[in-house]
């Protein structure tokens, strides 16, 4: 059974399209702060890098797919990190990577407090990711 889109959302519409991006407009709202602007940020950089990207809410923070899991987002007190669920795998040209470093397959960016966002650099992160992804 198919979903409606949001009409405030340009992702793609699936089951539980609607509820996936409600909890992370929820989410960027009750943080209120930096944190919540950044998640904005970055959820608006990723959904723009790849038409085919859906919001999905898993493990009680904001994923995005194509074909698989890209990366999550999660919210902590002094940080915004993005893992990138394959990122392993990922060229990173221009170092993005700044956490999770030792694991096998996840890499993570953690973004601190006024910290800049690279839109670019995460823009072709996330189209490698989708690439990866969709030559499994």
């Amino acid at each position: 059974m198919a979903t409606m889109q949001d009409d405030n959302s340009d992702a793609p519409a699936g089951p539980g399209a609607n509820a996936a991006s409600r909890l992370i407009d929820d989410r960027i709202a009750e943080l209120g702060d930096w944190r919540g602007e950044t998640l904005s940020r970055l959820r608006a950089i990723i959904r723009a890098a790849d038409p085919g990207i859906v919001e999905e809410w898993k493990w009680a923070v904001p994923v995005w797919s194509h074909g698989g899991i890209i990366c999550t987002g999660e919210t902590y007190k002094h940080i915004v990190k993005l893992t990138f669920a394959r990122g392993a795998a990922l060229p990173d040209p221009e170092g993005l990577f700044n956490a999770s470093l030792t694991g096998s397959t996840r890499r993570a960016i953690d973004f601190r407090a006024g910290a800049p966002v690279e839109a670019a650099a995460l823009t072709a992160l996330v189209r490698a990711a989708v690439a990866l992804n969709s030559a499994k």
